[in-house]
C-alpha cells in the first residue's frame, strides 16, 4: 500500500511518500519506509526568489553598490530641492522663494543643497546625512504635522521620507564607493603598515 502525503512550508513542497510492507516476520508487523522528494527535485522549477542565482542572491552580492545608488539618488534630489529654492532653477521654490538669511526657510535650502551635495558625494556622509534628517524631522513636525496627523494628509510626505532616508544613510555610512574611501586607508593597509 502507498500513501503519498504533501506538506508546503515557507519554500518547495515536500512530498512524502509511506509505503507499508507486510513483514514475513511471525506476529504480522508492518514495515514503514519513507521517502521523501522536494517539488523541486521533481520539476526543476526556478524561483527568482529563492536559491543561487536569485534576485534576493543578486541584491546580497551588490549590496555595496545599491547602497552608493541609494545615497547618490537621494543626496541628488535632495540637493535639486535645495537649488531649486535658493537659485530658482529647476522649476523653483515650492510656495514662496525665501530671501536671504530668512528663517528658516533659507537656512533649510542651504542645509539642503550643501548637504545633499556632501551625501551625494560621499564626504562626510554620516554627519551630512544626521544634519539633514534632522532638517526633515524639524520641517515635517513644524510645518506638516500641525495640519494634521497623518502625511498624506498634511503633505508631509517628502520630509517624512528624506527624514528616514537620510537616517538610514547615517546608520549604514556612505558604503565603499564614496569619495571618503579615497581618504580613509582600509583596514588591511592600516595593518599592513604595522
Amino acid at each position: 500500500m502507498m500513501v503519498h502525503i504533501h506538506a508546503c512550508e515557507f519554500g518547495p513542497v515536500v512530498t512524502m511518500t509511506l509505503l507499508l510492507e507486510r513483514s514475513s516476520k511471525v506476529g504480522g508487523v508492518d514495515k514503514i519506509v519513507r521517502a521523501y522528494k522536494t517539488s523541486w527535485e521533481r520539476s526543476h522549477v526556478y524561483s527568482p526568489f529563492v536559491g543561487r542565482g536569485s534576485v534576493v542572491d543578486l541584491l546580497k552580492k551588490n549590496q555595496d553598490l545599491v547602497l552608493a545608488l541609494y545615497r547618490v539618488v537621494t543626496g541628488l534630489l535632495f540637493a535639486c530641492h535645495g537649488a531649486a529654492t535658493l537659485f530658482d532653477v529647476l522649476g523653483g521654490p515650492q510656495g514662496q522663494a525665501p530671501s536671504f538669511g530668512q528663517w528658516p526657510g533659507w537656512w533649510a535650502a542651504v542645509i539642503e543643497l550643501i548637504g545633499g551635495a556632501l551625501v551625494l558625494l560621499g564626504l562626510a556622509a554620516r554627519a551630512a546625512a544626521v544634519i539633514c534628517s534632522g532638517t526633515m524631522a524639524y520641517a515635517y513636525f513644524v510645518v506638516h504635522q500641525p495640519q494634521a496627523l497623518f502625511p498624506i494628509e498634511n503633505g508631509g510626505e517628502k520630509a517624512a521620507l528624506f527624514c528616514w532616508g537620510f537616517l538610514l544613510i547615517a546608520v549604514l555610512g556612505p558604503g565603499r564607493w564614496a569619495l571618503s574611501a579615497l581618504f580613509t586607508p582600509s583596514r588591511a593597509l592600516a595593518e599592513a603598515r604595522r
